[in-house]
Order: C-alpha cells, then structure tokens, then sequence
C-alpha cells in the first residue's frame, strides 16, 4: 500500500462522522440550555418545577383511580 492509498481511504473514510455530529449537536444543546437559564436567572426554574409537580399530581391521580377501579 503507498502512502497516497492509505491518506486517500483515510480522508474518504467516515466511520465516526455521526457520532462527531450527533457530540456536536449536543454540545450546542446544553451551550443553548445553559445561556436560556443564565439570561431567565431562575425564573424559569420554578416554572419547570411546577411543571413537575403537575404531572407527579396527575399521575397520583390516575394512579389512585385505577387503584380504585381495580377493587
């Protein structure tokens, strides 16, 4: 194999460009996630709290119906 071959099928190889990409994507993500809590200051933490806190009740809910209904 001649030098040229073997940087040819290197250069032409793209075993690991989607996992490159999908590491690149996701480092934007929690860049993006990053600067929205740092400008919102905590305001948007409690927002995503009650948020939580809603679903818990829901599911708290539906689980004590089917509870019942099971009886």
């Amino acid at each position: 194999m001649t030098k040229n071959n073997l940087l040819d099928r290197y250069v032409s190889d793209e075993c690991g460009q989607g996992i490159t990409e999908y590491g690149a994507i996701l480092a934007f993500v929690a860049i993006l996630v990053a600067v929205v809590f740092s400008i919102t200051r905590g305001a948007l933490t409690g927002a995503i709290s009650k948020a939580f806190s809603s679903v818990v009740s829901q599911l708290n809910n539906l689980s004590n119906v089917a509870a019942s209904a099971s009886s």
